[in-house]
């Protein structure tokens, strides 16, 4: 295990991290939950699910790209 990185994680970050992630998962679930609850047809069900995992793979990289410092995005 690598103990210089873990030492550069501050435990701030880290709880910050964590709850973006669990947001971040229970806005994606509902989302994932409205495209099947109001019945999309077949294409249009296919790519809405396909760009809400591409957002949702998006933030993920982001996430732990904050943990080190270097952000994809940063608000």
């Amino acid at each position: 295990m690598n103990t210089a990185l873990l030492a550069a994680i501050s435990g701030s970050a880290l709880i910050n991290a964590i709850i973006m992630l669990i947001i971040a998962a229970v806005i994606f679930w509902l989302l994932n939950w409205l495209i099947g609850y109001i019945g999309m047809g077949e294409p249009f069900n296919k790519i809405a699910k396909v760009i809400i995992a591409v957002a949702a793979v998006i933030l993920c990289i982001n996430a732990l790209l904050m943990l080190v410092g270097r952000p994809i995005f940063s608000w």
